[in-house]
C-alpha cells in the first residue's frame, strides 16, 4: 500500500491540476484567447525560469558518477533512434511523427523527478537526480526540436534542414534556460568557496535574494499552469479519432521504454565491473525512465507547427495511467531490495 500511496502522491497533483482546467474551460471561465496567452507565457517564460531554477539549484559537479551519466545519455539516445523507426512505420502523418517520438524519449523528469527520487530513495537519491538533470533536461530538449523539426516542412513546403533545427534549438526558450543554468555553475567554479562557513562568496539567493526569490517564484508556477492550460485544451472527443496514436505513446512510454532502460540498468549493474548502481541510483533511474511524458511536450508541439491536440492527449493518458506502471516498477524494484 505504502508503494502506492508513493506513486498516487506524485501523479495525483498532475492529474487534478489537468481536471480543473479542463472544469473551468467547461464553464467557460476560460476562452481560447486566454488559452492561447498562457499557453505561450508557460513556453517562453515560465517554463524556461522553471528549467534555470532546477540546474542553478545543482550544489555542485565536480564528484560526477560518471557510470550513471554515461547511462543515462546512451540509454536516452537509443530511446530516440528506436522511436524513430516505430514512428516510420506507425503513421504518416508528419504533425503526429515528432509528436509520438518525443512521448517515447522524453519523460517528465524535471517536474516530478526530484520529489519522486526523495519519496523513493531519500537525501542522497534527490543528490543523483539534480546531477541527472543537468545532462537529461539538456539532452531532452534538444532532441524535442530535433524530434519536431525533421518531420514537419516549412512554410515553402520544403525539409527543414541542419541548419534550421540547429538555428531552432539555439532560439528554443527551454534550451535557454537550462544554457543560462549551466552558465551560472560553470562561473560558480571560479568564485571563492569557504569551507569553514560552507558558501560562496557570492550567490544569486544571498547577494541577490530579490531576483533568486522572483525567478523562483516564476519557477513555481511553470508546471501548475502549464497542467491548467492543458486540461483547458483537452477534448474527449478527439480520443477516438487519436485512439491508435495515443495507445503507441502510452505503450512506449510506460511499459517499452523503463522495460528496455531498467532491465538494462540491472544487466549492465550485475554482469559489469564498470557499472555499478545502488539503492542511491536506482530511483533516480525509475523517475527519468518511468513518469509521464513532460508536460512541456505540448507546450513545445504546438509552438513548433505539430500536433498539439495529439501531444496533450499523450500528457494527459500517460500521467493518468502512469500510477498502476509506477506502481508495478516501484514493487518489483523492492522485491530485489534495491530501493
Amino acid at each position: 500500500m505504502d508503494t502506492f500511496i508513493f506513486s498516487a502522491n506524485a501523479i495525483l497533483p498532475l492529474i487534478l491540476l489537468i481536471a480543473l482546467g479542463y472544469g473551468l474551460k467547461q464553464i467557460e471561465f476560460f476562452d481560447e484567447a486566454f488559452l492561447k496567452k498562457a499557453n505561450a507565457f508557460v513556453f517562453n517564460i515560465a517554463l524556461p525560469g522553471l528549467l534555470f531554477y532546477n540546474v542553478y539549484s545543482i550544489d555542485n559537479l565536480s564528484e560526477l558518477n560518471w557510470s550513471v551519466i554515461t547511462f543515462v545519455v546512451l540509454a536516452i539516445l537509443i530511446l530516440f533512434v528506436l522511436g524513430m523507426l516505430t514512428v516510420k512505420l506507425c503513421t504518416s502523418d508528419p504533425r503526429k511523427k515528432g509528436v509520438i517520438l518525443q512521448c517515447i524519449f522524453r519523460s517528465n523528469f524535471a517536474i516530478i523527478g526530484i520529489p519522486l527520487s526523495e519519496a523513493l530513495g531519500g537525501s542522497k537519491a534527490v543528490a543523483i537526480a539534480a546531477v541527472i538533470s543537468a545532462f537529461s533536461i539538456p539532452l531532452y530538449n534538444i532532441l524535442a526540436v530535433v524530434a519536431l523539426s525533421i518531420y514537419v516542412e516549412d512554410p515553402k513546403g520544403n525539409k527543414i534542414g541542419p541548419k534550421q533545427i540547429l538555428i531552432s534549438i539555439c532560439k528554443n526558450p527551454l534550451i535557454i534556460g537550462v544554457a543560462l543554468g549551466m552558465m551560472c555553475l560553470v562561473i560558480r567554479g571560479f568564485i571563492p568557496y569557504d569551507e569553514a562557513t560552507k558558501s560562496y562568496a557570492f550567490t544569486l539567493k544571498t547577494h541577490l535574494p530579490f531576483l533568486h526569490t522572483a525567478i523562483k517564484n516564476i519557477s513555481s508556477i511553470a508546471s501548475p499552469l502549464a497542467l491548467i492550460v492543458l486540461g483547458g485544451q483537452f477534448r474527449f472527443s478527439a480520443v477516438k479519432a487519436l485512439a491508435k496514436d495515443i495507445m503507441i505513446g502510452t505503450v512506449w512510454r510506460l511499459i517499452v521504454a523503463p522495460l528496455l532502460t531498467l532491465s538494462g540498468a540491472l544487466l549492465l549493474s550485475q554482469h559489469t565491473q564498470f557499472i555499478h548502481f545502488t539503492t542511491t541510483e536506482y530511483p533516480a533511474l525509475i523517475t527519468l525512465f518511468g513518469t509521464p511524458v513532460a508536460v512541456s511536450s505540448a507546450i513545445m508541439a504546438g509552438a513548433m507547427e505539430s500536433d498539439e491536440e495529439l501531444a496533450g492527449q499523450l500528457v494527459v493518458w500517460t500521467s493518468l495511467l502512469s500510477m498502476p506502471s509506477l506502481f508495478i516498477i516501484i514493487m518489483l524494484f523492492r522485491s530485489m531490495q534495491l530501493l
